[in-house]
């Protein structure tokens, strides 16, 4: 097995026993057991439990943004680019449940707060066609005039919900009803 390989299975081992059983539910040595390699052998890889858990997050935007700005055209109108990037969203959480599970825990941790905070108040790289867009729209006018976190909330929060349910079994999310589900978060946010 490669380097490369070995830090995929590592990240993958820890991806899956993240989402199913928590951070703290997912020691180091039974990442290392799932992924097949001695526990000393995480730490040639990634520092710590911490470095760890950041590095799978950046793989995971890393796998997301490309995936949702695929047909992404900026010249179009504000609603369209929200509805494409919405559904795009919901798209890749309803096909990636593991990933979508993961980014949940992360969000709802002390992780995922100073990311969070970081990210809306454009203080952290990355892709920000979100906050960009929002920013945007309420300089057209054609979004309410309310702060960046609550209309990440207002678009996002219900996209989450569903997203979980689908997950969890309460709904099955088809087209017709993905692209309703996004259009109602554009009703909530547009002026």
């Amino acid at each position: 097995m490669s380097k490369l390989d070995k830090r995929d299975e590592i990240a993958r081992a820890a991806l899956e026993l993240i989402a199913g059983h928590g951070f703290h539910g997912a020691p180091m040595a039974m990442i290392a057991d799932r992924a097949g390699v001695g526990a000393g052998t995480i730490y040639r890889y990634f520092e710590n439990k911490d470095v760890l858990i950041n590095e799978l997050y950046r793989d995971l935007e890393e796998r997301i943004y490309p995936t949702i700005l695929d047909g992404y055209v900026p010249e179009k109108p504000i609603r369209e680019r929200f509805l494409h990037l919405g559904a795009a969203l919901l798209r890749y959480f309803i096909g990636n449940p593991l990933d979508f599970r993961y980014l949940e825990q992360f969000h709802n941790s002390p992780y995922g707060v100073e990311y969070r905070r970081d990210k809306i108040l454009g203080e952290n790289e990355g892709c920000d066609v979100f906050r960009e867009l929002f920013e945007e729209g309420i300089t057209q006018q054609v979004m309410k005039e309310f702060p960046l976190v609550i209309l990440f909330a207002l678009s996002f929060g219900p996209l989450l919900a569903v997203a979980r349910d689908h997950i969890l079994g309460f709904i099955t999310l088809e087209e017709m009803l993905i692209a309703q589900t996004v259009e109602a978060c554009w009703d909530a946010i547009h002026k």
